[in-house]
C-alpha cells in the first residue's frame, strides 16, 4: 500500500461526514453534512473539497479508507432487512430469554431490550451437534427444503443461521446455506460459525442475527459507494475500518457488516493512541464527541482497551446487560447519545434531559436554519458564546442565534420559568454531567482512577466541552490535536491492515491437548492472514494471540497473551503459570488447587503500525496575541466573562492562551475555561493544563 499518491479517510457520522486527506506530507480536511438519503453523495462532495484544496484530481488518490456508523444506526433504529432466524429445535427463544443476569437486580418492573428478530420470524430445524462437535442428530434436509419455501412466501430479505455448538462443527450450518442458496439464490445468508464461532449461544445468535439484519443494507450502500467513486475517476482500492481498529476490504465488510458496528469510533481511538504514543502517555482517556454521540475509551500503555464482546444500544443508564450483545473483536468504549445535535427537553419532573434523540443533519439544530425547531447542545453552545455564528464549519454554515433563542425558550425556558441563557447553561451542564457519569462508570468497570489520566479530545464538539469535562472528572491535563474536528478520519489513515480471528476451543489443563492447540492456532493464523493479504498481498504481518482462561467453575475468563508457536504436552505447566500470573494481577492472588480451562482464542494479524516521532514538550514562553474578545459563559464561574478569541493557525510552539478563551479553527473550536491554560506544542497540539497544576 506504499504510494506517493494521496490517502483519504472518510468518517460518516450522524450529523457530519468528515474527510481527511494526506498528500505529500500535508493534511487537508473538511466536514460536510451527512446525506441520509444517499450517504455516499456526502463522501464524494467532501472528497471533492479536499482535492480542490490540494489542487489534484480523483485519479491521484491511492487509497480510500472508510468508517461509518450506518450499521450501528440501523440496529438502534431497527431499520434493517426483514430477517428470518433458523436455529436448532428447542432453542427458538434463546435470543428472547437472554441469560439469568439482570442489569438492574432490584427493579421489579424491569423492561428487557426488545429482540431484533420477532418470534414469528424465528424457525427451527431438527439437528443436534454436541459440545465436542459430534453429530447426535443428523440434519433433516427435507425439513430445510420445506422451510425454504416458507421463507420465500414470507418475503424475507436475509437469513441468519445459528445452531447449537456450530462453533465446534459448522457442517450443518453450511449444509443449510447450500440448500437455501439453491432454493433462494437472491436472499443473503449469514452463518454463526463464520460470523462469530464462539461459545455462549445467546451472544452468538444475537451476533449472527445482527449481521443478517444489516447485511442487505450495507451491501447495497457499499456497492453504490464503489460504483459512484469509480464514475468520478477514483480507481484506487477502497477499504473499511472494522470495530477492532484494522483495515479490511470492501468485500469482507459487505459479507460481515457486523464487524463495522464500531468502525467510526475505532478510528478515533487509533487517532488518540497515536497522539498518546508521541507524548509518551501511558494513561489516556480518549473523548470523541460529534454531532450525535459521545464516545469514551481508556488507552493504557498507548494501546486502546479491547474486548471480544460489546453491547449496542444500552437502554438503561449505561448499565451492562441492558443492550444487544455482539460477539466480535472490538475496541472497548462507552458510547452515549450526547452530541452537538442531541435534543434537549423538560420531563414531567421538571428536569432537563438531553438526548439520546438527535436533530442530526436533517433537519439539524435550530440554529442551522434547515427546519429544525427543537433546542440542541449546539444551540446552547451558540447562546453561551462558545461558537461564532459566522465561522461555523469554516463559514459554510451560518448559524441563526434567534432560532436558538426561540427553541431554548419554547422547549426549556418557559417550562422552567428561566430565560434562554439560563436554559442554555442548564442544557450544557446536563450534557457535560452525562458524559462525566459515563466516563466515571467506564473507569469503575475497569478499575481505573481518572484523576491519574490525561484526556485527548477530538470530534467536532469535544473541544467545546473538554475543559469542563476535565473539571468535573478532576483531570489536570488535556490535549487537543491538530485536525481534532476530523479526528476519526485521520485515525483511519493511521490504522494498520488487520484482522482478528476468534474461535472457541475448550481445553482443560488436567486433560491438556497440545495437538488441539496447534490445530486451533493453525486455523486462526490461516484465517487472519487470508483477510490481511486480501487487502494487501505484499503486507508484512505481525501476529499476537490471546487465550481466554478461567478457573473451573468460574463464569467468565480473563485474557492471557500467549506465544504463537508449536506446543507440546509439556507446555501445560508453563501456560498455567502464565494464567496464574495474569490472574494475580487482576485479583491479587491465584487460587491454589483448582484446575483451569481455556475457553476461546483470538489471533490478530496486522501490518506494521504507523511510526510516531516523539514530541519534546514546549513550556510556555510568551502569551499569544489576542485580537478580539467576546463574552463566553464560564460554567465554573457561573457567569459570562470576556474571553480571548485566538485563531489556531496563527499560534506557534511555546505560545500560550490563558482561559477564559476560544481557540478557533475550521472544523471545531476549543474552549479554555478560566481554570485552564493552553500551551502550543511543536507538533501543533494544544496542551491544556490546570492553572493550579
Amino acid at each position: 500500500m506504499k504510494s506517493d499518491k494521496a490517502r483519504v479517510g472518510v468518517d460518516i457520522g450522524g450529523t457530519f461526514t468528515d474527510v481527511a486527506m494526506e498528500h505529500r506530507g500535508q493534511m487537508f480536511s473538511t466536514k460536510v453534512l451527512t446525506n441520509y438519503t444517499a450517504p455516499e453523495a456526502a463522501i464524494i462532495d467532501g472528497i471533492k473539497l479536499v482535492l480542490a484544496d490540494a489542487g489534484i484530481g480523483f485519479g491521484e488518490i491511492g487509497a480510500i479508507i472508510h468508517g461509518t456508523t450506518l450499521a450501528t444506526n440501523a440496529l438502534i433504529e431497527r431499520r434493517g432487512a426483514k430477517t428470518a432466524f433458523i436455529t436448532t429445535a428447542g432453542f427458538r427463544d434463546v435470543i428472547e430469554m437472554r441469560t439469568e443476569n439482570r442489569f438492574e437486580l432490584y427493579d421489579l418492573n424491569i423492561v428487557l431490550p426488545p429482540v431484533l428478530i420477532p418470534r414469528r420470524n424465528r424457525f427451527v430445524v431438527d439437528e443436534r451437534v454436541d459440545a465436542h462437535g459430534a453429530v447426535l442428530t443428523p440434519l433433516d434436509v427435507a425439513q430445510v427444503e420445506s422451510l425454504a419455501e416458507d421463507i420465500r412466501k414470507g418475503g424475507y430479505e436475509s437469513i441468519a443461521v445459528g445452531l447449537m455448538h456450530s462453533y465446534v462443527n459448522g457442517e450443518h450450518e453450511r449444509k443449510i446455506r447450500d440448500i437455501l442458496a439453491e432454493k433462494l439464490p437472491a436472499i443473503s445468508v449469514s452463518l454463526s460459525c463464520e460470523v462469530s464461532p464462539q461459545m455462549r449461544e445467546f451472544q452468538r445468535f444475537n451476533t449472527v442475527c445482527s449481521n443478517a439484519y444489516v447485511k442487505p443494507l450495507m451491501a447495497s450502500y457499499l456497492n453504490r459507494l464503489v460504483d459512484k467513486l469509480r464514475r468520478v475517476g477514483a480507481q484506487c482500492p477502497i477499504f473499511m475500518i472494522h470495530s477492532g481498529g484494522g483495515i479490511i476490504t470492501v468485500e469482507s465488510a459487505a459479507e460481515f457488516p457486523v464487524r463495522l458496528l464500531e468502525s467510526g469510533p475505532a478510528g478515533g481511538a487509533i487517532f488518540a493512541a497515536e497522539v498518546a504514543k508521541r507524548y509518551g502517555l501511558n494513561r489516556v482517556l480518549s473523548y470523541d464527541m460529534g454531532g450525535t454521540t459521545a464516545k469514551i475509551c481508556l488507552i493504557d500503555d498507548t494501546t486502546p482497551k479491547t474486548a471480544k464482546t460489546f453491547e449496542v444500544a444500552r437502554t438503561y443508564r449505561f448499565k451492562k446487560g441492558s443492550g444487544m450483545p455482539i460477539s466480535i473483536p472490538v475496541i472497548e468504549m462507552i458510547e452515549i447519545g450526547a452530541g452537538g445535535g442531541s435534543i434537549a427537553a423538560v420531563d414531567a419532573m421538571k428536569q432537563i434531559r438531553v438526548g439520546p434523540h438527535s436533530a442530526a443533519s436533517e433537519p439539524g439544530p435550530a440554529c442551522y436554519g434547515r427546519g429544525g425547531i427543537r433546542p440542541t447542545v449546539t444551540d446552547a453552545d451558540l447562546i453561551l458564546g462558545r461558537l461564532d455564528p459566522d465561522s461555523f464549519a469554516g463559514g459554510t454554515i451560518k448559524l441563526n442565534t434567534g432560532n436558538s433563542q426561540k427553541a431554548l425558550l419554547d422547549d426549556v425556558g418557559e417550562k422552567l420559568g428561566i430565560d434562554e441563557k439560563a436554559a442554555a447553561f442548564g442544557v450544557s451542564e446536563i450534557v457535560d454531567e452525562s458524559m462525566a457519569n459515563a466516563a466515571r462508570m467506564h473507569a469503575v468497570e475497569n478499575g481505573k482512577e481518572l484523576a491519574e489520566y490525561s484526556m485527548i479530545a477530538f470530534g467536532g464538539a469535544a473541544p467545546l466541552h473538554a475543559s469542563r469535562l476535565c473539571e468535573k472528572l478532576g483531570m489536570r491535563e488535556l490535549i487537543i490535536p491538530p485536525g481534532a474536528g476530523v479526528g476519526s478520519a485521520i485515525g483511519f489513515l493511521r490504522a494498520p491492515i488487520a484482522f482478528e480471528a476468534v474461535r472457541s476451543a475448550y481445553i482443560r489443563f488436567a486433560r491438556f491437548d497440545a495437538r488441539k492447540i496447534n490445530a486451533v492456532l493453525k486455523e486462526l493464523k490461516e484465517e487472519a492472514t487470508r483477510f490481511v493479504h486480501s487487502a494487501d498481498p505484499s503486507a508484512k504481518i505481525d501476529m499476537e494471540c490471546t487465550a481466554y482462561i478461567r478457573y473451573v467453575g468460574q463464569g467468565w475468563e480473563i485474557p492471557v497473551d500467549i506465544e504463537i508457536r508449536k506446543y507440546t504436552d509439556a507446555d501445560a505447566a508453563a501456560l498455567r503459570q502464565r494464567f496464574e500470573e495474569v490472574y494475580a494481577v487482576h485479583f491479587g492472588r491465584a487460587i491454589e488447587g483448582l484446575d483451569a480451562e481455556i475457553i476461546s482464542w483470538s489471533l490478530r494479524a496486522s501490518s506494521p503500525l504507523h511510526s510516531s516521532v516523539p514530541v519534546t514538550r514546549s513550556k510556555k514562553a510568551k502569551a499569544a496575541a489576542v485580537a478580539t474578545k467576546r463574552d463566553i459563559f464560564d460554567s465554573r464561574e457561573g457567569k459570562y466573562v470576556a474571553g480571548a478569541i485566538v485563531e489556531r493557525h496563527a499560534l506557534s510552539a511555546g505560545e500560550f492562551v490563558s482561559g477564559p478563551a476560544a481557540i478557533t479553527e475550521r472544523e471545531t473550536t476549543t474552549i479554555i475555561s478560566s481554570s485552564y491554560e493552553a500551551i502550543v506544542q511543536p507538533d501543533g497540539c494544544l496542551l491544556v493544563v490546570s492553572k493550579s497544576a
